[in-house]
């Protein structure tokens, strides 16, 4: 099995802590009420959203994916860092077995933040991953990253 890694940040205007709630503590909330057009619902199928939990995300009829489900390996409020593991999707994924993701979300000096992400994709025996393939993954994350920024900016009191 080998792994690829990637490591992206984006920064916003929007406090840390705002986007620690509504992208890891509040998603199951939060992103089907503003992105219905892409996800459905998210359902923790084992757990609370503490460690160990399972979190199913629902997609969209229409879409490639119906759902994936992640499983959280860490989890600090605090420190605003979370780490969890793509597990399962259906359609099963050819080439990955999993996808380790680490997201931390730091203050920056304007009193908004940085969001540091990193991806560690482990490929089944044999199996490369293209660039592009990473990209589409990638794109898609930074796009739900806007969706939820724009909402918060536009509701400062969530």
């Amino acid at each position: 099995m080998g792994v690829t890694s990637y490591v992206h940040e984006s920064k916003t205007v929007v406090a840390p802590e705002k986007m620690f709630k509504a992208l890891i503590i509040d998603s199951h909330n939060l992103i089907p009420e503003i992105a219905p057009q892409g996800i459905k619902n998210i359902v923790f199928i084992e757990g609370d959203g503490s460690v160990g939990s399972i979190k199913q995300t629902n997609f969209a009829d229409g879409g490639h994916l119906k759902w994936m489900k992640h499983r959280i390996d860490a989890i600090d409020s605090e420190k605003l860092y979370c780490k969890y593991t793509l597990i399962e999707s259906e359609p099963s994924f050819q080439k990955v077995e999993s996808v380790v993701y680490e997201v931390k979300f730091e203050a920056s000096a304007d009193g908004g933040c940085v969001c540091k992400m990193s991806s560690e994709y482990h490929t089944k025996e044999g199996v490369e991953l293209e660039e592009e393939e990473i990209k589409k993954g990638k794109d898609k994350a930074l796009g739900l990253f806007k969706v939820v920024e724009e909402h918060l900016i536009a509701n400062p009191n969530y």
